[in-house]
């Protein structure tokens, strides 16, 4: 599938809503805190902030980024869009950004985690889940850009 990045608008607050939410939906050890409707508020939000980019195919709006300077807070796809190469394409547009990228992976997402592993991203930390809102055990992940001079 071919994707093309773009800023999000204030009109994809729905679409990535929706994917997050139906992130939490899918997974059975994901807390169900949120409605659908509380989920594109704060989707909204982030993108008021100009934090998020879209991957965008023929179909519309399959996938989202959301980065504070180095920080990602989400990258999810829709289910059908994974596999295939798009959240590969939205973290290369992140490290393109930025010299550092820090972020949380929950552990059961081992999806996720291993993915940010083949990425470059090493394990600095894990947590009970204390101090995320789902309290679920997190991994922290951080990726230097390699200098190169240094290798």
């Amino acid at each position: 599938m071919i994707a093309t990045l773009r800023p999000a608008r204030t009109t994809d607050a729905g679409t990535i809503g929706m994917i997050l939410h139906g992130f939490a939906l899918e997974n059975d050890w994901m807390p169900k805190l949120h409605s659908c409707a509380e989920t594109i508020a704060f989707c909204g939000r982030m993108i008021d902030q100009d934090w998020v980019t879209v991957a965008e195919a023929e179909t519309g709006v399959v996938g989202f980024l959301a980065l504070n300077g180095g920080e990602i807070h989400s990258l999810y796809l829709d289910a059908q869009a994974r596999g295939q190469g798009i959240g590969q394409q939205l973290l290369d547009h992140a490290k393109s950004c930025q010299r550092r990228l820090g972020l949380y992976a929950f552990q059961n997402n081992s999806r996720a985690c291993r993915f940010y592993e083949r990425n470059g991203f090493a394990e600095v930390a894990r947590s009970d889940g204390a101090e995320n809102d789902e309290k679920l055990p997190d991994i922290r992940f951080v990726w230097h850009r390699k200098d190169a001079t240094n290798g």
